[in-house]
């Protein structure tokens, strides 16, 4: 397949709406109640999370489920509150931190450099980025430096859409043809567009990718190994101390007790665990990949 024209993907991102119904529901301010613990005591502990990242968080119907939800409900009872999830773009999730539209923030969101200067993370996951392409890689997508000259997409307001632009970058530098690199609303957008044949590869974090190839192995593919393993972090108003050393004291005895590995075993996400809490380095692939 031939470099896609951005108008292409213009028709495509038209029709967006009509491909995912059913699919994902998503609101600014959709406030959904997971699971909370039996608690009368302490107000509601409000994370901000975009519900349509699978296996982290996802919506099947109108429940909030995946790994990120577990995890936060764990944490809200530990610290004697309960759990709700408030449904937020990824792209303006900071925003709505800092806008007190919630406590915290949990949706798979990488502990970075430039974030943190916004916000205080406890983290509690060590994730790799992954290349999905097309089952049977017809474009011998193997990594990133082979995007040169293809359509690739990824997640507004994310690092893997950052890892894109900046292989772009290089590809023009290095005097080859750039990579077409389309941003979506949600991740789920840019996977319906790989199977769609409008782009050549999706990049995501590795479990998700490993989701979605679980869940269509005859239209998703690895397209090469990991790219650039970090942490994942529940993010905190810097202000609010008080609640971050609550949290991390709640991760940490997580961890301890096993809590953790057994929410993480139970999305296959074990491999993706803090190094320093599980005494290993991780493997930023999916088991059985």
């Amino acid at each position: 397949m031939s470099l896609k024209s951005r108008s292409r993907l213009g028709n495509w991102l038209s029709i967006r709406v009509l491909l995912t119904v059913g699919v994902i529901a998503m609101s600014w301010a959709a406030t959904i109640t997971v699971a909370p613990a039996v608690n009368a005591q302490g107000e509601p502990l409000v994370f901000c999370s975009d519900l349509a990242f699978p296996p982290m968080e996802f919506l099947e119907g109108s429940e909030a489920v995946g790994a990120d939800i577990d995890i936060g409900n764990e944490v809200a009872e530990r610290i004697g509150r309960t759990a709700e999830f408030t449904n937020i773009g990824f792209d303006g999730i900071i925003a709505a931190l800092q806008s007190d539209l919630c406590d915290a923030i949990i949706s798979g969101m990488n502990n970075t450099p430039e974030r943190a200067k916004q916000v205080d993370f406890v983290n509690y996951l060590f994730v790799g980025q992954s290349l999905v392409v097309q089952a049977g890689n017809p474009e011998g997508i193997t990594s990133l430096e082979t995007l040169c000259g293809h359509a690739a997409g990824s997640q507004v307001g994310t690092t893997n859409l950052d890892t894109l632009n900046a292989a772009n970058e290089a590809c023009l530098e290095a005097g080859q043809e750039g990579i077409d690199v389309t941003g979506f609303p949600a991740d789920t957008d840019g996977v319906l567009a790989l199977k769609a044949d409008r782009i050549d590869a999706y990049e995501t974090d590795s479990p998700v990718a490993a989701y979605y190839i679980a869940q269509d192995p005859g239209s998703f593919e690895f397209g090469g190994p990991a790219i650039n393993a970090l942490p994942v972090g529940i993010a905190l108003r810097k202000d609010n101390t008080e609640l971050r050393d609550q949290v991390q004291a709640a991760i940490d005895e997580m961890y301890a007790d096993g809590a953790m590995m057994e929410i993480l075993e139970k999305w296959q996400l074990q491999d993706f665990a803090l190094p320093e809490a599980v005494g290993a380095t991780p493997v930023a692939t999916p088991a059985g990949s």
